[in-house]
Formats: structure tokens, C-alpha cells, sequence
């Protein structure tokens, strides 16, 4: 493995969002932060202990039906708990690869009648796109490659690496890099 964006970096974006969503949010007095399991918790923690505007936080987590279904078919392994009609909703993500996935989560929370709804990032795959996306809140974006570290895993390890690191072939069993 080897480190792709420092936790230097990392801390660094992520004042720099919450200052983004300050701004916008300044006048919101009904913003609901809703993270995406397992992959944000990391990033959302860190960010939401940064912002000054009045949060409320849920969670949604989804899973792919599997490879013999179409793309963007998903399934909801747990919804969010709060209402949000009339609410401006922050979906926290940590990657944003094909698109197909966070479209669907995108497409339900307006449906349900959220006033505004609006993504924020860590991790951006561009080329890795197949829908397009709107990311309000973007925190880098990245090569496609496989990445681990602040939430990301591979067979649920890694998450707890302060940085993010690429997992290159046959790294599966290799040691944890150190941050330098």
C-alpha cells in the first residue's frame, strides 16, 4: 500500500468543506445530515464536529442485489429514521464511483419531499462515472483505484487507517503503511 492523501490532507479538506457548508447553510434551520454506511462514518464524524449550523444526523445504507441485475438496482438495508419533507438534507458519502447507487439514494430523498438535497464527497471517481452525479461538496478527486483508509475497506479492514492508502494487488495481507 501506499498513501494516496495524508491525514494532514485530509484534516485539511474537511475544515475547508465545513466551511463550505456553514456558508451555504447559514440559514437553514432544518438541515438533516444523512450518511451513507459503512464508508462515511469517518469522514462524517470529523466533518460534522467542524460545523457551527444546527445538524440533525441519520443514516442510510444500501447493497446491490449482485452481479446478475442491472446496474443502479439497489436495496435499502437501513432508511433514514427522520422526516425530511420540507428539510434540507446533506447526503455524506465517501466515494462516488460509477454514480448508480448514490442516484438511486439521490432520487428517493427528493421523492419524499426534502427542500433541498445536496451530496458531499470525500472521494471523487470521475472516470470511473457511468451516471452523472451532482457533487455540491467535493473533497478530492482520485485515479480509479481501489482505496482503503478513513472508512473505505477491503473485506472490512483498513477503515480505521487516518489516511487514505491505494490497495494494489496482493495487498490484501501486506502491512499498514506508516503515514509518511
Amino acid at each position: 500500500m501506499r498513501v494516496l492523501i495524508s491525514q494532514e490532507e485530509l484534516e485539511r479538506r474537511v475544515a475547508e468543506l465545513a466551511a463550505e457548508i456553514d456558508r451555504d447553510y447559514a440559514e437553514s434551520d432544518r438541515l438533516i445530515a444523512v450518511g451513507v454506511l459503512k464508508g462515511s462514518v469517518f469522514f462524517m464524524v470529523d466533518l460534522l464536529k467542524r460545523l457551527t449550523v444546527p445538524v440533525s444526523i441519520d443514516f442510510f445504507q444500501t447493497a446491490s442485489y449482485g452481479a446478475s441485475t442491472s446496474p443502479g438496482e439497489v436495496r435499502i438495508r437501513k432508511d433514514i429514521d427522520l422526516p425530511i419533507r420540507g428539510k434540507d438534507v446533506l447526503l455524506i458519502e465517501d466515494i462516488v464511483d460509477t454514480g448508480y447507487t448514490l442516484r438511486t439514494i439521490l432520487d428517493l430523498l427528493r421523492f419524499r419531499g426534502a427542500r433541498s438535497v445536496k451530496l458531499c464527497a470525500l472521494l471523487d471517481k470521475a472516470p470511473a462515472r457511468e451516471v452523472e452525479v451532482a457533487i455540491a461538496y467535493k473533497g478530492f478527486e482520485i485515479e480509479p483505484l481501489f482505496v482503503v483508509g478513513y472508512g473505505l475497506d477491503f473485506d472490512e479492514r483498513y477503515r480505521n487507517l487516518p489516511y487514505i492508502a491505494v490497495l494494489d494487488a496482493g495487498d490484501s495481507a501486506a502491512a499498514v503503511p506508516s503515514p509518511s
